[in-house]
């Protein structure tokens, strides 16, 4: 018959894993714990805790003993473990733990690094650093190969009688020729201690059996730690040591006798889900993961974690481009504002009409539209003034925009803004350059004028809001928007780039402005309203917390905000300060990236659209920053598994119940795979999951949140700071009285409290892991108000019985107290008062947003925060 090749079997494999000994999971856990710290860049390990020469001293003596944990990378440390692993399970299995444990934290780690050091520092000159646990291999293999040669001292190839203690030594050449940068020097001082170990030279340095027993039996350390092994290589798991037997009907499948193997590793996995000991973990996990979104948020700042800002799309070529916008359209600017001056005070048909006029004069095709919008009791209407400057080069399939508003963000007249778009209008017309379409709009005002003009460019508008547009030209690639309200000569441009529900537009073109402004003109950039930025990392931290803030909230920051979600890439040039740059420095930074759209081959895509910017230069991409939020929205999602964990396990047996006539004592045997186990019959009890209660009270108080989302986008805006403080004070009494409503129906058990609890927190979970891929700031924010959610409610050592929680009296109260200091009606008012913004004024723009410009952020609060927040106030309210 022809051999066949040897097959992985799992089972056997998956039996070994979970049979290692103490010592050697220890040192497992040890290698794969300082990996994973090498992935952060704020403290260096390998800088840390290599044994490097020079850096060796009576302060630095613990690198005699971290080197063999740390690894360059993780091949480095994956090999070396699957190489350590077997080598050290069979030294720990012959020589115990602790004894094991002495010499590897003591000789057999200090004497290799002693011996490196002597050579590489005192002989060689050199400091070249030694670290990985190849170290503790060669040691390993020294060993080994001395007991090979006391049993076989010699082996045969061909006529030549080779000893056997060299095989380390031929494993160390064929390592040091086909591995690079591997240690021959440490590796050698490693299988040199580890051939006098065997020769027994070293014994006298092993601590004395007697006082290690002593120590085992004095801590009881045989009982207390599983897969421990003993001096006397007794191992005991959490059930004690499985005896031998010779009956048939308990082996695998095999014949004659067999040995169960001893619990406390694979076979213990049947009952893990079982085990009491498993759900005290998952609270410490949710608020680790808390934390360290937290903080992987504040290091994001700092130089190894941001990039400098660079051009994707080699075409723009900003600031490549000589500008000739000056001289005599000085003249041609100051006839044009004094012509807007004239036009201050009028109604915003004449303001069109005139504008439309001055347009068309200069030989471009001009027109109106208007427009009229009802939020919250509040009328929104005016009329845009617009006109279409066919490319010479063009073919009228795609145009860029330049915008000015009557009214800015401020609601300030932006009188050299709108003066300065009909010089460059008229510029623009004497230039034969153009590949694109140019669009020069005028609107009456910062957000419902822009809205009603792309909605109408785009045929998404409604008849009744806005009229239709008697021009257009091709798909929009860009819209630079020209903010200048002052009469003064301007200091820098504050570049404002946030977009509808934390839109934003590509970086590719906020870079180009940047570029052209800071580059080309020497005009200073601020964004976020940073006007001084010194790029400390105060200073990084708060200009990203602001545009956090900014994003997370999804209103417009100006008239740019309209157009991103029709993927049109927009931002607002805004002058401010004091100091020596004038309108025509304003006008060429405009005609630069004019002229960098213009090179445009295709739609922006080159470059980032999810980012975080902390200064002009500086930003950090979506797969560096997205973790944080990830981290805080996965916290709710370990405690829903917990709880769903929890559900499924049997109420606690009450003393004297007549039901319970078994001994506690009383074990099944369970086979599965090969394996054997003794398992508590008690364990073993199947509990059905009362779901329909749960799931329904979850998609009814969902579906609750229809109700404030309808109110406070349908309320006057003189009532919705009075509505906002009637919905707080509401949100007192409703949790109790919905859970005494709920409780008069049917019982609110602890069984079905803990469900009700799991899918609430699940749904949170999933929603704003999903939510972080969109508005990454919107997430991270609505997760850390909802983070006390995880943590209050059914304990985890709660009974999973029909009868109604019992929570103490001190948890209510702290669990009622810190959710009621967070509802969102609570925070809300809160952030208003702090940031001193009218709270009417507030809500009114959110109503404006949800019927005039598709914000959604009132969805993720109503819908989302407050239905989770409801439930976790009814599981700790006092009507339970």
């Amino acid at each position: 018959m022809a051999p066949t090749l040897p097959s992985l079997d799992i089972r056997r494999l998956r039996s070994y894993v979970f049979h290692l000994p103490l010592f050697t999971r220890t040192v497992l856990v040890f290698v794969i714990v300082f990996w994973i710290l090498e992935l952060q860049k704020v403290w260096n390990v390998v800088q840390w805790g290599a044994l490097i020469p020079k850096e060796v001293n009576l302060g630095t003596m613990y690198r005699l003993n971290t080197y063999p944990l740390i690894h360059r990378n993780f091949l480095h440390a994956l090999f070396n473990t699957l190489a350590l692993i077997p080598l050290l399970e069979r030294f720990e299995a012959e020589h115990g733990t602790l004894l094991s444990g002495a010499m590897f934290a003591g000789p057999l780690s200090t004497l290799p690094a002693a011996a490196y050091l002597l050579v590489e520092r005192g002989i060689l000159r050199q400091n070249t650093a030694l670290l990985g646990a190849s170290i503790w291999v060669f040691v390993l293999l020294g060993v080994e190969g001395i007991k090979a040669y006391k049993a076989n001292p010699h082996f045969a190839i061909s006529t030549y009688r080779i000893p056997t203690w060299t095989t380390p030594l031929v494993i160390l050449l064929f390592t040091t020729a086909l591995i690079p940068n591997t240690s021959l020097l440490g590796h050698l001082a490693s299988v040199g201690v580890g051939y006098l170990y065997g020769l027994g030279y070293l014994k006298i340095l092993a601590p004395p059996a007697k006082v290690l027993r002593w120590i085992e039996g004095k801590l009881n350390l045989l009982g207390r730690l599983p897969h421990y092994v003993s001096i006397d290589q007794k191992t005991y798991g959490r059930y004690g040591v499985l005896p031998t037997t010779s009956n048939s009907s308990l082996s695998a499948g095999g014949e004659g006798s067999v040995q169960m193997p001893y619990i406390g590793s694979a076979p213990t996995i049947l009952a893990l889900r079982k085990d009491p000991r498993l759900l005290k973990i998952p609270p410490y996990l949710s608020a680790s993961c808390i934390v360290i979104g937290i903080v992987w948020l504040f290091l994001l700042p700092l130089n190894e974690y941001s990039r400098h800002t660079y051009i994707s799309e080699n075409a723009l070529l900003p600031g490549q481009v000589h500008t000739y916008f000056g001289g005599s359209e000085q003249n041609v600017f100051n006839a044009y504002k004094h012509e807007v001056q004239s036009l201050k005070g009028k109604d915003p048909e004449v303001i069109a009409a005139q504008l439309s006029n001055i347009l068309g004069s200069v030989g471009l095709k001009a027109a109106t539209q208007k427009y009229h919008y009802e939020a919250a009791g509040n009328v929104y209407t005016g009329e845009n003034a617009y006109a279409v400057l066919h490319a010479p080069r063009g073919d009228a399939t795609e145009a860029i925009v330049l915008v000015a508003a009557w009214t800015n963000m401020d609601s300030e007249p932006n009188q050299s803004g709108v003066a300065l778009a009909l010089t460059l209008a008229r510029y623009f017309k004497r230039w034969s350059l153009w590949s694109k379409d140019i669009i020069v709009l005028i609107t009456s005002d910062s957000k419902a004028g822009p809205q009603a003009w792309v909605d109408a460019y785009h045929d998404e508008h409604s008849a009744d809001s806005a009229d239709p547009l008697e021009l257009k030209s091709g798909a929009l690639q860009g819209v630079v928007v020209v903010d200048n309200a002052l009469d003064h000569r301007f200091e820098s441009l504050h570049i404002v780039y946030d977009g509808i529900n934390g839109q934003l537009p590509n970086l590719d073109l906020f870079n180009s402005a940047v570029a052209i402004a800071s580059g080309q003109m020497g005009i200073g950039v601020s964004l976020q309203r940073m006007w001084k930025h010194g790029d400390s990392y105060r200073e990084r931290l708060q200009t990203m917390l602001r545009g956090m803030v900014s994003q997370g909230l999804g209103h417009a920051s100006g008239p740019h905000s309209s157009f991103i979600p029709y993927h049109v890439d927009a931002i607002t040039l805004q002058a401010v300060g004091h100091g020596w740059q004038d309108e025509m420095a304003m006008g060429r930074c405009v005609e630069s990236t004019f002229r960098s759209l213009n090179n445009l081959l295709e739609h922006f895509h080159q470059s980032f659209f999810f980012y975080l910017l902390m200064q002009a230069n500086r930003f950090v991409s979506i797969g560096t920053y997205l973790p944080s939020a990830m981290l805080v929205a996965v916290n709710f999602t370990i405690m829903a598994i917990a709880l769903w964990i929890q559900s499924g396990r049997p109420p606690k047996r009450r003393a004297g119940s007549a039901t319970v006539d078994m001994k506690e004592s009383e074990v099944e045997v369970v086979r599965k795979e090969g394996m054997v186990a003794l398992v508590p019959t008690a364990d073993l009890a199947i509990v059905e999951r009362q779901l329909f209660l749960p799931v329904a009270l979850v998609v009814a108080f969902h579906f609750l949140g229809a109700v404030p989302l309808y109110v406070f986008n349908n309320t006057q805006q003189e009532a919705l700071a009075q509505t906002l403080v009637f919905f707080a004070y509401a949100n007192v009494v409703l949790p109790t009285l919905l859970a005494i409503i709920i409780s008069g129906f049917t019982t609110l058990s602890s069984h079905r409290l803990i469900l009700l609890q799991c899918f609430s927190l699940l749904l949170l979970g999933m929603f704003l892991a999903t939510l972080a891929t969109l508005n990454f700031s919107l997430a991270f924010l609505i997760g850390l108000l909802a983070a006390p959610l995880s943590f209050v409610g059914i304990a985890m050592s709660a009974d999973n019985g029909d009868a109604p929680p019992k929570l103490g009296t001190l948890r209510k109260i702290v669990s009622n107290a810190l959710l009621h200091l967070l509802s969102p009606p609570v925070v809300v008012l809160a952030v208003c008062k702090i940031f001193g913004a009218d709270t009417g004024a507030t809500l009114a723009e959110a109503a404006f947003g949800w019927k005039v410009s598709g914000l959604r952020t009132q969805v993720a609060v109503c819908c989302v925060w407050w239905p989770a927040w409801l439930i976790g106030a009814v599981i700790v309210s006092p009507g339970l």
